[in-house]
């Protein structure tokens, strides 16, 4: 699934007010983590996730297998928050 630039922005527009509902630590992706991840996304469609490393690449690399792996849309990524879409069965968001 891709989105248009305007339909990025309305979804970054809707994850403004979002707090983190999973955190990545030391650990690193986790099976339990990615478990997290997909009920979040099911239960919610858009999330946000808080990365919890220094290192710039790595964040970027875990951000883009989190995508890989539930098949979810990068939304934004702004320092160790990255949001992320999945369209559920039951859409709960209407894209412009």
């Amino acid at each position: 699934m891709s989105l248009n630039r305007k339909q990025l922005g309305f979804l970054r527009g809707k994850a403004h007010s979002l707090t983190p509902v999973v955190t990545v630590g030391n650990a690193g992706l986790s099976e339990a983590v990615m478990a997290e991840v997909e009920i979040a996304l099911t239960h919610h469609e858009l999330i946000k996730i808080k990365l919890g490393s220094d290192d710039r690449d790595l964040r970027n690399s875990m951000y883009a297998e989190i995508c890989e792996r539930t098949s979810a849309v990068p939304v934004q990524q702004i320092g160790k928050m990255v949001v992320i879409y999945r369209e559920g069965e039951k859409s709960r968001i209407t894209l412009p």
